[in-house]
């Protein structure tokens, strides 16, 4: 007897940068600055069907620098990733957008980030490594707090 469960698909697509935004409004009087800058960075996960068994996963990047209250850049960027998923359970389907996919996206994110800070004339900025379990388990947590 042959067995019908179809083996699970996990495919990577195509690896893309999706958005890139660089803005230097203090510049160049910014520049002559002696002062450290303080860095804010702040990053985003987000998955969305594109067509049956398709799913484009983002990490997204925000960089605020500034000195005092000026900014000295504010880069944002969204890595994505169109990733083949089919035949798995209904139940693997959010780790596997929420954890596996931004682990594969997120070094480009990092990448581009750095290489856009560095042309821009600054010193490149390195994303630390991220635990995307506990990342997606954290907004689990408040997903099920704001709907508690």
């Amino acid at each position: 007897m042959a067995d019908t469960q179809a083996d699970p698909v996990f495919q990577i697509q195509r690896i893309y940068l999706k958005e890139l935004s660089l803005e230097q409004p203090n510049s160049p009087a910014i520049l002559l600055e002696q002062a450290q800058p303080q860095v804010d960075i702040q990053l985003a996960v987000g998955s969305e069907q594109v067509a049956d068994g398709v799913y484009e996963a983002s990490v997204i990047a925000t960089v605020h620098t500034k000195i005092g209250d000026k900014t000295v850049f504010l880069i944002e960027a969204k890595q994505a990733g169109i990733f083949e998923i089919r035949n798995l359970p209904a139940d693997q389907m959010g780790p596997v957008l929420g954890m596996a996919c931004p682990q594969i996206v997120y070094p480009y994110l990092r990448g581009n980030v750095a290489d856009a800070v560095q042309r821009a004339g600054f010193p490149p900025v390195h994303l630390a490594e991220i635990n995307f379990q506990a990342l997606y388990q954290q907004q689990l947590e408040q997903a099920g707090t704001q709907t508690a």
